[in-house]
């Protein structure tokens, strides 16, 4: 399936079929990169391959292979900043980020563009919604797997069926939102990994898309098993690891909420103060908005003159958050980390 017929055209510009970046973190997988890149779909515009480091012939492979890649080499270590090196260097409008061991399918790349095309903002493959399967997932992963699931959709008021699979796209612009670790930090001088640099990464940047109210879909998608090679993922050491981003993820977002509360109390102009003191309190209670809780955040309410019958039911499944689809302005987006330095 094509995805676009003009790398120089956008959505902007009225063609359907925006330009496609495939961000692919490596770590000596020359022996997968073969069939990973043969089964990428015609008309994918970008290849990003980062490097973490391989000591096998990965780089010669993806140049090999396809003679336009661009190789990035990762500034610390982790998936999570081999993912945020990737966003950082990719020109598409939009990025889908994919796994180098055979375990994500790249054939699946157009149905999370077309869902993205037709209203979503970031869009999250699933081995457990429709049409989806894993061959590779253990039962004590799918357990862990489903209780994490379970733990977000309680805290944040979403409908997330698969939270942990790393196969995901998203419009390029929404990522400053995401506000990853920059990838100009240096590594700690312990060796440990900041936070968000590992597995944890996923996690993090799902809760976060809806949190921000973004139009989160889901696409069933099959895992299969590594081709080559063994995997660095643990089960105990990440899905512990991963709990702990979940409560941090919790507490960031109400550290937003009252710091939004609080800017927006501040912005309400002065009125004059009443002599009596019970009406002075009862006029300043009117004037300071009601707090809106997480769920509210997460699940905005439908925009007025718009029925649900106008947006795709699987699009919406994860939030109700209806915010057109559009470019987020810069300003916007300052004013959301600035806050958050606030509250830190």
């Amino acid at each position: 399936m094509q995805l676009s017929s003009s790398s120089g055209n956008t959505p902007r510009n009225g063609d359907p079929s925006p330009k496609v970046s495939v961000v692919i973190p490596t770590l000596n997988e020359e022996r997968n990169l073969p069939h990973v890149f043969g089964k990428l779909p015609e008309g994918v515009d970008e290849v990003i391959v980062v490097d973490g480091g391989s000591v096998d012939r990965t780089v010669e492979v993806a140049r090999e292979l396809r003679s336009d890649v661009v190789v990035v080499q990762q500034t610390r270590t982790g998936k999570g900043n081999a993912l945020a090196c990737g966003f950082a260097a990719c020109t598409g409008d939009i990025i889908v980020m994919i796994d180098a061991d055979g375990s994500t399918d790249p054939a699946e790349i157009p149905l999370f563009v077309a869902e993205l095309v037709n209203g979503a903002e970031f869009v999250k493959g699933s081995r457990f919604s429709k049409g989806g399967h894993s061959h590779d997932i253990t039962r004590l992963r799918k357990l862990g797997n489903d209780g994490l699931n379970l733990v977000v959709n309680v805290l944040f008021g979403t409908k997330f069926t698969d939270l942990c699979y790393g196969y995901n796209a998203f419009w390029r612009r929404v990522v400053p939102v995401l506000d990853l670790p920059d990838v100009s930090l240096p590594r700690p001088a312990d060796g440990s990994k900041l936070w968000g640099d590992g597995f944890e990464i996923e996690t993090m940047i799902n809760i976060r898309a809806a949190v921000d109210g973004m139009k989160v879909g889901e696409v069933g998608s099959i895992e299969h098993e590594r081709i080559h090679g063994e995997t660095n993922l643990n089960t105990f050491r990440d899905g512990f690891r991963v709990l702990r981003t979940i409560f941090s993820e919790y507490g960031r977002a109400r550290g937003q909420r009252k710091a939004r509360h609080r800017g927006t109390a501040a912005q309400v102009p002065a009125q004059p103060v009443p002599s009596d003191t019970a009406a002075a309190t009862e006029t300043t209670t009117a004037r300071i908005p009601a707090q809106t809780s997480l769920e509210q955040i997460v699940n905005r309410p439908a925009t007025p003159g718009r029925s649900r019958s106008e947006s795709r039911p699987h699009v919406a499944r994860i939030n109700r958050g209806t915010r057109e689809v559009g470019t987020r302005r810069t300003d916007d987006i300052n004013a959301r980390r600035a806050r958050a330095t606030l509250e830190d």
